[in-house]
């Protein structure tokens, strides 16, 4: 007995004064209780969890199509789900039986209810979003009681469900087929498909549709409120429509309502006067001198002088009407047609000669049909008093209070609406990408709008480049010192320098922190290892062999933008104006040493030294500057004949540049009492307005005497809004078609709202920024992107700022990587520098489309762009909603006034 006890005891019972085969019995009947109480749990548990995975199978749409009669021509078809979920006996059996649809699962245990219907769409839009969910209830009986527990998920509209227990809906399989790539998941589930085979399905769809209609004729349905079941609740309209922007499906986002600005009515119409006003002074500066001028504001401006024909219309028309004046027409759309085909690149056509006579007044040049200057050509430009008055005018709009809100709220709308675009189309724009064949970021067209030719290589590419050349050619003469001659190799024995002694760090080409906010330090960095002598030689077209292994460098990267097909670039060469053979110098060396390729535009760029000249007694008065710079383009102009390569060079010159640093001291305000450039013999450099001035006045003149003999015109380009006041960037929008830089446009909102009006393109080089004025992540181009600035990427000086053999896809990929861009991001990037380069009409049709001068989707072609038609029209919409908005306030002011 004592052993008995002792065991139990091991097992966990002990006797406290009672019987231990009592205490053992109640034990054990204990423990039976719990097992039946647990299987009884278990069997809910595992119900329970057999209904989720049914529930979780119904919202996911893994079900089955059976047709119930496949002989039916009209192709019905119905969807049920059969299954029994537990059983008497404990285990789980599931009936298969396909020829019967029954649409409520029933056993003994349990019934589940589940009507079968299309599921709820949930479409978004501007203003609104359709559809209110109905419920799904999943009833169960529980082991203990007969209370059903009941699980509701979001379905189908009632109206679209009203089918009993025993027969599904029957439902057009064309129906369920939308009706499956438009379904919205649960939440956090992935869709059934993948929306790049959503869009491409609608793709088809929208192509099947313009098959079927005749001509320009679209059916489009229109759904009008009705009673349930009604007959007349769908209503098939079919309406005469042009294809445009607005019929990209994409998500849109407006402002409804009769004042959208949200600023008071006062300045609102103060500030459409006055922006009016500046999209007109603009207008007539372009025209003047043959740049370009968007079309979409053209029209726009069009309206303002038809006033007096909508006076007796109601406002509540105005933006209507100005929207339909402000429609493209064909003549519009007439572009000019690029230059003839060449054989060979210095084959170009020549005009017979003329004898015009060119001379100065006042800084500009005229010209004239006999010696004795009297019989003028009357060739348009403005004069000094109008263009400071419009400089006053512009100075002023930009000090307005009211102007400065208007523009800024505005500017700020146009970054949250980009916002939330992208947050309702990325993926479609992505998906609009990825059907594309072919086509990506990297085999897209893209120009470096803004690189100087004398740093447009690597630091490691000059490193090598001089090595070999002082290998191959040690002992060629290529400088004179002090009246004798020294070979390269002499050159660098001065130095104490081998070939193996040189590097990379002993360039000291690079710019680095020094740099920051001296620029004086950063133009020391063009001459290698420290020595002016070695940039003379090797990055200089003017110096003893007359620029021959500037030459060679500068066709090694030609080549390799050749190679690399889709990259071009606008070298920057330098006119100083010391002398008037510099540009026959300059023509002689492009065409001896056959520097050009199909990759490679010039522009000419002007540096503003006339005090450095003036200092060293160089000359005596600005305007010989201005005969050294133009004159002889005057001169080939009038006979090119009797200055043959000058003609054929400028056959590939696109426009001029003015540099130099803009942070220097000036005032950069003046009035009409200024002196005249023949009276300008100061040692103080001209204010740079005064330089733009002159250098747009005299390309006026330029641009209509070339016209007038058939001959290729100028753009002008200048630096500017880098640094120093923000006078220069009311320059740059009085008088330029494009710029370099425009940081400081981020402090002007008034100008940056115009430079968005008016879409002027700025080239941007965020690392060369980086380097010099602004550190990288407070560049505003990101937010000029956003808000529909034309924007381009460029490199400025990669033997400065880049370390990769293809700098401008070094400034995409940072770029990419610091603001996060998104494919179609770049491709935007890539299309504006295009459209903004100089580059022949009939090369942009081969790079971007053959319609690429049209607004809107009209002018994009995806398949060679890979820009998204959904992004093009978004930034076309966006553009024409500011547009209307400000001219309709302008009308209105007008009827008011009226009556």
């Amino acid at each position: 007995m004592q052993s008995y006890a002792d065991a139990l005891s091991a097992k966990g019972y002990r006797s406290f004064g009672f019987d231990t085969d009592i205490e053992m019995d109640m034990d054990m009947g204990l423990d039976m209780r719990r097992i039946e109480k647990r299987k009884g749990e278990l069997q809910v548990i595992k119900k329970i969890v057999i209904l989720l995975l049914l529930w979780r199978r119904v919202l996911c749409g893994n079900y089955r199509l059976l047709h119930n009669n496949r002989n039916d021509k009209i192709g019905k078809s119905r969807m049920a789900y059969r299954g029994i979920i537990g059983s008497t006996d404990g285990k789980d059996r599931r009936e298969a039986d396909s020829d019967s649809f029954d649409d409520t699962i029933t056993d003994h245990s349990a019934e589940v209810i589940v009507p079968v219907s299309r599921r709820n769409k949930l479409s978004l839009s501007s203003d609104s979003y359709e559809g209110k969910p109905s419920t799904q209830k999943f009833s169960t009986k529980s082991p203990k009681g007969n209370r059903p527990m009941v699980i509701t998920t979001p379905t189908a509209p009632t109206s679209l469900c009203n089918c009993d227990e025993t027969d599904s809906p029957e439902i057009d399989k064309a129906d369920v087929d939308n009706e499956l790539t438009n379904e919205i998941s649960a939440p956090y589930e992935v869709p059934q498909f993948p929306i790049e085979q959503i869009e491409k399905k609608l793709q088809i769809q929208r192509q099947l549709n313009e098959k079927q209609s005749t001509g320009t004729r679209i059916a489009a349905h229109v759904t009008t409120p009705g009673s349930e079941g009604s007959p007349d609740s769908s209503v098939q309209v079919t309406t005469e429509k042009r294809e445009t922007d607005a019929d990209i499906n994409f998500q849109r986002v407006s402002v409804s309502g009769e004042d959208t600005s949200g600023v008071p009515l006062e300045d609102l119409e103060r500030a459409s006067t006055l922006l009016i006003e500046a999209l007109k002074l603009r207008s007539h500066y372009m025209a003047m001198s043959d740049q370009s001028f968007p079309p979409t504001t053209a029209r726009f401006l069009k309206t303002v002088r038809l006033k007096d024909r909508y006076e007796n219309m109601p406002s509540k028309s105005v933006s209507d009407i100005i929207r339909k004046q402000s429609m493209a027409t064909c003549r519009d759309l007439l572009i000019q047609t690029s230059p003839m085909k060449h054989t060979h690149a210095w084959d170009v056509e020549f005009v017979p000669d003329e004898d015009y006579h060119i001379k100065p007044v006042n800084g500009v040049f005229h010209v004239y049909t006999n010696k004795e200057h009297t019989d003028e050509l009357k060739f348009q430009y403005p004069d000094m008093n109008q263009f400071v008055n419009d400089m006053q005018v512009m100075c002023n709009m930009i000090a307005d209070g009211p102007l400065k809100s208007f523009c800024y709220r505005r500017l700020c709308y146009l970054s949250s609406k980009y916002q939330m675009h992208v947050l309702l189309n990325e993926l479609r724009e992505l998906a609009a990408q990825k059907a594309v064949p072919h086509r990506d970021f990297y085999n897209t067209r893209k120009v470096d709008t803004h690189i100087h030719a004398a740093s447009c290589m690597n630091q490691k590419h000059l490193l090598r480049f001089i090595k070999k050349t002082l290998k191959n050619n040690a002992n060629e003469v290529v400088t004179h010192t002090n009246g004798k001659p020294m070979t390269l190799a002499q050159v660098f024995q001065s130095m104490n320098l081998t070939t193996y002694d040189l590097t990379v760090d002993m360039l000291d080409v690079h710019a680095d922190r020094n740099t920051f906010h001296r620029f004086d330090k950063f133009n020391s960095k063009y001459n290698p290892i420290g020595e002016s002598r070695l940039r003379e030689v090797f990055l200089k077209t003017d110096n003893y062999l007359n620029g021959k292994y500037f030459a060679q460098i500068i066709k090694e990267v030609a080549f390799d933008l050749e190679e690399s097909k889709y990259q071009n670039a606008e070298l920057r060469l330098s006119i100083y104006g010391k002398s008037p053979d510099e540009w026959n110098k300059l023509a002689k060396w492009a065409i001896d040493n056959d520097v050009y390729s199909t990759n490679i535009r010039w522009l000419i760029q002007i540096p503003r030294l006339f005090d450095i000249f003036k200092s060293n007694k160089m000359m005596t008065s600005f305007q010989e500057i201005l005969n050294n710079i133009f004159l002889p383009l005057f001169e080939a102009t009038n006979k090119p004949n009797e200055n043959p390569n000058l003609h054929k060079f400028l056959h590939y010159v696109i426009g001029f540049d003015s540099v130099d640093d803009e942070s220097k001291p000036e005032n950069p305000l003046f009035d009409s009492d200024v002196p005249r450039p023949e009276e300008w013999t100061y040692e103080e450099n001209p204010p740079y307005a005064y330089y733009i001035y002159y250098m747009y006045a005299n390309m006026t003149v330029l641009n209509k005497f070339r016209e007038r003999r058939g001959l290729n015109t100028f753009v002008l380009r200048p630096h500017c809004g880098e640094a120093g006041p923000v006078q220069h960037l009311v320059c740059g929008f009085l008088m330029a078609e494009n710029i370099s830089h425009g940081l400081l446009l981020r402090k002007v909102p008034v100008l940056q709202y115009l430079y968005y009006l008016t879409q002027i393109g700025i080239a941007m080089s965020p690392l060369s920024n980086n380097s010099l004025f602004l550190n990288y992540h407070r560049n505003p181009l990101p937010e000029y992107l956003a808000r529909g600035l034309i924007i381009s990427l460029s490199t400025d000086d990669p033997l400065q700022f880049h370390f990769t053999k293809e700098p401008l896809m070094e400034e995409y990929s940072i770029a990419a990587q610091v603001w996060k861009l998104s494919s179609c991001d770049m491709c935007e990037l890539a299309r504006n520098s295009v459209t903004m380069s100089g580059f022949p009409h009939s090369i942009k049709q081969q790079w971007l489309g053959p319609n690429y001068y049209e607004d809107g989707i009209s002018g994009n072609d995806i398949t060679r762009t890979n820009v998204p038609e959904i992004r093009v029209a978004y930034r076309y919409e966006t553009l024409l909603d500011e547009l209307t908005n400000i001219f309709k306030v302008n009308q209105a002011s007008h009827f008011k006034q009226a009556k």
